[in-house]
């Protein structure tokens, strides 16, 4: 449980927006702990909902806003802040995703996130350690999704290995058993394809080794209420337990007369059996325990790191700027700066919420990391490495818009690329961007001597900056740079005036 500086908020609550369901829980921290006080879990599907072209059926669509409608009743009057909602697999690979999620958001009464595959990963392991005691144990823990599969190695809290396949239990029944029908030639097609998945790092893996082995979220728990049910098991799921429930739907050539398998989960299990008999295969995994928490818990105890003043994100910003040797003085220089101009411009310009103070800080920090691999177009080279990078705690929409701003720094003003963002992002990064471009300019000098005042003004697209008296005068480059970036600006709509 994360330590909290100050006041603990009254109610917190995450959302999943998983492939297969969707989940609402809503807690209260207590001292080191969450008290649920709610949870609600639909079967949505989504997954099921995907074409072949990769877009989301309408039924699909329908299902889910319906879903989302009933969780917003119970979360809508929440601050912002207190609620975190993501959207997994399906919503990653899905053509229509950015239209369903506009209807998605607003059925909810709150913003919801893409998140990439390896941060579900962290958060699973987050959610799953939290809930389990004796946290100081190597963990290797396992979730079976409906569009993808999570695999986490870790001490602690901390993950060391990290890996998420795309197939779930949704996409490998849909390939291999779509007509319910279980026979020896489609179970072994279905068995090579997860195999062949799990073959490039399950060395790695098993080299890394475990203490414990634990299973999250839906197909794990079914898997282990069938192997209890039937007394094949008393200690969690064994390798022995899934051969024989293997053998019995083989024999019955469906999934038939299993208890412990809710009518919503049948045309989904068979795909999961699989996928979990092949990672105890290909793992060497002897036996597995389960867990009550998983993504949704993980979710809930990263947002009170956020609230605690504990955001992993900002140590995954500071760790980029590391490896590629980000000169610290000039950086923190510029982001005095634009964040001086932030606290000017928060009312006009309406960037008083979102993040902006956050986003614009770790672009000040991050605008220069493209140098580490040329100086020619370093800040397309900045674009890619963050764009590209696993960036712990950041949402598919986060890591773009900090990507696009490290881009818009210089040169060009890339407009085109930042109104493409959604909403409500594009915007807000536009503003943002002309902040750190200023900023940025009024450094290039990279001296140590302090800024004098600064006051800038904006009335529709006109910008006004001033400065003292005199000081121009005495700084012919910095004048050069500010005309320059005046010529540039202007290119994208904007008068900038320099006073």
């Amino acid at each position: 449980m994360v330590h909290l500086n100050g006041s603990l908020p009254e109610t917190v609550a995450a959302v999943d927006l998983g492939s297969t369901s969707f989940h609402l829980i809503v807690a209260r921290p207590h001292s080191d702990q969450l008290v649920v006080v709610d949870r609600l879990r639909e079967m949505v599907q989504l997954a099921s909902g995907l074409d072949s072209s990769r877009r989301l059926s309408q039924e699909a669509r329908d299902r889910a806003l319906a879903c989302l409608r009933r969780f917003g009743e119970r979360v809508g009057h929440l601050p912002r802040e207190r609620v975190r909602a993501v959207g997994t697999n399906t919503l990653r690979s899905a053509k229509n995703a950015r239209r369903f999620l506009t209807e998605a958001r607003s059925a909810l009464g709150h913003y919801i996130e893409t998140i990439s595959g390896m941060e579900e990963a962290r958060l699973i392991f987050l959610g799953v350690t939290q809930s389990l005691p004796d946290p100081g144990l190597r963990r290797l823990v396992l979730d079976i999704g409906g569009g993808s599969t999570e695999l986490i190695v870790g001490e602690a809290m901390q993950p060391i290995l990290m890996e998420s396949l795309y197939l779930g239990c949704v996409t490998l029944s849909r390939r291999y058993f779509e007509d319910g029908e279980i026979t020896q030639g489609r179970w072994r097609k279905a068995e090579l394809a997860a195999l062949q998945e799990m073959e490039p790092f399950q060395g790695r893996y098993r080299k890394a080794g475990w203490e414990q082995a634990v299973g999250a979220s839906g197909t794990v728990r079914a898997v282990d209420a069938v192997v209890r049910s039937q007394e094949w098991s008393k200690e969690g799921i064994t390798m022995k337990s899934l051969k024989r429930l293997r053998d019995a739907m083989l024999k019955s050539g469906r999934v038939n007369g299993l208890e412990g398998i809710s009518p919503e989960r049948v045309p989904v299990f068979p795909g999961g059996v699989v996928l979990l008999l092949a990672a105890f295969e290909a793992l060497g995994i002897e036996t597995m325990q389960t867990s009550e928490g998983a993504l949704r818990e993980g979710l809930l105890h990263d947002l009170l790191g956020r609230i605690g003043d504990k955001d992993v994100r900002t140590r995954s910003v500071s760790s980029l700027a590391d490896r590629f040797h980000v000169d610290r003085e000039q950086a923190s220089r510029v982001e005095r700066t634009a964040m001086g101009f932030l606290s000017q411009m928060e009312a006009p310009w309406d960037l008083g919420s979102r993040g902006c103070g956050q986003l614009l800080s770790w672009a000040a920090l991050l605008h220069e990391i493209g140098l580490d691999i040329a100086h020619q177009q370093y800040h397309k080279h900045g674009e890619y490495i963050i764009a590209q990078a696993d960036l712990p705690g950041f949402s598919r929409d986060e890591q773009r818009m900090l990507a696009l701003l490290v881009r818009a720094h210089r040169r060009r003003f890339p407009e085109s690329l930042l109104k493409g963002l959604p909403p409500p992002w594009s915007d807000t990064a536009e503003r943002l961007a002309i902040l750190l471009r200023l900023a940025v300019a009024l450094h290039r000098s990279r001296g140590p001597d302090p800024l004098p005042d600064l006051s800038l003004q904006v009335e529709e697209t006109k910008i006004r900056l001033r400065l003292p008296e005199g000081w121009l005068d005495e700084r012919p480059l910095t004048r050069a740079d500010l005309d320059s970036e005046a010529s540039l600006l202007a290119d994208a709509g904007y008068a900038l005036e320099i006073a």
